[in-house]
């Protein structure tokens, strides 16, 4: 599996408007997307030392992260994936699991055996070593834009917040959740191989846009515990 290009930015509701108004004769909806938007829940893990958000904060380069991801409405199809960054490089390992293998690692782990799925491989060993466990939920509406040249996938996330009432995933409407970003300031995100197509470079560059190191768990375990850098 390839290392992918993975940009960030923070943006307005203007600028993601306007962006969103360009791309739109270049690039199509994600095939997954019903209407103009569709949200996402995710379950991050740490360890007992809590050692994701302290190489986020010191900006090591070479990270892993695991979560556990559902796609609403209906939360019918749920991914385990292990992000990996390496050298300002990303890539990501899935698999699909049921609702008893999350029910299962909820509590630890212990009941579910090594198998075929190397992702689900890798987090059981990392909780049976590590003390790695959920910690964090984070839920946002994202929009998706692909095009087939270079493998490119641009993203808007808006209304990103968190909570830790991680017994309320499935709950249509998680309590305690906690806004990550300011009012009105969103996260933009373009994904691609090798190359992205001058067609979509011209309609990204609005000559404000400036990378960000941004992490939703990260920022979002700050926003729990109230302690924002934004």
């Amino acid at each position: 599996m390839d290392y992918r290009v993975e940009n960030k930015y923070l943006v307005s509701d203007t600028e993601l408007y306007v962006i969103g108004h360009r791309l739109r004769p270049f690039m199509a909806f994600d095939r997954n997307q019903q209407g103009d938007s569709y949200e996402i829940r995710s379950i991050y893990f740490d360890d007992i030392r809590d050692s994701c958000l302290e190489e986020n904060d010191a900006g090591v380069d070479a990270r892993l992260k695991y979560r556990i991801r559902s796609y609403g409405p209906d939360f019918d199809f749920l991914r385990l994936e292990i992000k990996e960054k390496l050298n300002g490089y990303t890539r990501k390992y899935s698999c699909p699991i049921s609702m008893a293998e999350f029910e299962a690692i909820m509590q630890g782990g212990d009941s579910l055996g090594f198998g075929q799925r190397s992702p689900l491989n890798r987090l059981l060993l990392h909780m049976r070593c590590d003390m790695l466990r959920p910690r964090l939920i984070v839920k946002y509406e994202r929009s998706a834009f692909i095009h087939p040249s270079g493998n490119v996938r641009v993203t808007f996330d808006r209304n990103i917040s968190a909570s830790l009432r991680l017994d309320e995933f499935f709950s249509p409407a998680v309590s305690a959740c906690v806004p990550v970003l300011p009012r009105n300031m969103h996260v933009l995100e373009v994904k691609y191989d090798e190359l992205l197509p001058d067609t979509v470079a011209a309609q990204l560059e609005t000559g404000r846009l400036q990378k960000s190191a941004f992490s939703k768990y990260y920022l979002g375990r700050l926003a729990v515990n109230n302690q924002f850098l934004l």
